[in-house]
């Protein structure tokens, strides 16, 4: 936990581990994403209040935009893979992977707390992910979405020493 200049240690805020599966025939996929933003005024160039979701329609009849702080970075994200959880849920079909979510509150401030929580839970909550999809990318434009699949500069490997 972070300790202020005056001494006071501030509590990090919980980092919510979700799972849902357990079928040992399909493969787990564990879905990353944060809940915390930037700060934001409405004078930094905000047409509707930044920590008010506002939703104003679009171009088409169908279409509705959102605006507020953390649509995309990145509540919608993780709003989205909730979401499909309930569809297929809603629609009675089999789940097709086991899910487990990370759903953190500090990325925006350097992710304060997780790489320990990382550590700990290594060979319990994370000791049978087949997959990780981080959620926390953004759109090129406003009119085509983005679908990113790798991250320049991330090389992940483990090495045992005997």
């Amino acid at each position: 936990s972070p300790q202020l200049p005056d001494g006071q240690v501030l509590p990090l805020p919980s980092v919510i581990l979700g799972e849902l599966g357990k079928d040992p025939q399909n493969p787990t996929v564990c879905f990353y994403g944060h809940v915390d933003v930037q700060p934001a005024k409405k004078e930094d160039g905000w047409n509707t209040d930044p920590y008010t979701l506002t939703e104003i329609d679009g171009v088409h009849i169908f279409i509705r935009n959102l605006y507020g702080r953390g649509a995309t970075d990145n509540k919608g994200p993780v709003l989205a893979w909730i979401n499909a959880v309930e569809t297929f849920r809603a629609l009675k079909l089999a789940m097709p992977v086991n899910f487990k979510f990370v759903i953190e509150g500090m990325e925006e401030a350097g992710s304060l707390g997780l790489e320990k929580l990382l550590e700990e839970e290594n060979q319990s909550f994370f000791s049978d992910v087949d997959y990780i999809v981080i959620s926390d990318n953004l759109w090129l434009s406003k009119k085509k979405p983005a679908l990113t699949y790798g991250s320049r500069g991330n090389a992940c490997f483990f090495v045992e020493v005997k």
